[in-house]
């Protein structure tokens, strides 16, 4: 939890985040411009529904548009409008990495250092 004077100083430093609402995907996020920021490619912006957020669930056509490939966005563009094809799956699935159902290969090389095992024999 961030004190009252650690907000206001990143406020003042980073200042508040305004521009036009574009557009909101079927994911329920939201998109934003803002032409008249100052540092080129820093003018669009995805608001995510979920504070958790995965950045795969981002939509194809929304993502050509924030990665500035395309200057229309799929709200205005209907060639960006993605369709459901029939073997995509209905839900989104999340990416895995770093947790436990993430994918881990099998490691069929053999380890370069082996520990070492004495062997003595009982004295008597």
């Amino acid at each position: 939890m961030s004190t009252l004077m650690r907000t206001l100083r990143n406020l003042r430093k980073i200042g508040f985040k305004a521009g036009t609402f574009i557009g909101l995907d079927k994911y329920g996020n939201k998109f934003y411009e803002n032409l008249a920021e100052e540092l080129p490619l820093r003018t669009r912006w995805v608001d995510y529904k979920d504070h958790e957020f995965d950045p795969s669930q981002i939509e194809p056509g929304w993502h050509a548009w924030m990665s500035y490939m395309v200057d229309k966005s799929p709200a205005e563009d209907k060639l960006l409008q993605r369709e459901m094809r029939v073997w995509e799956p209905k839900e989104h699935r999340p990416t895995l990495t770093w947790t436990r159902s993430g994918y881990k290969p099998y490691s069929t090389v053999k380890n370069k250092i082996a520990p070492w095992t004495p062997t003595a024999k009982a004295r008597a």
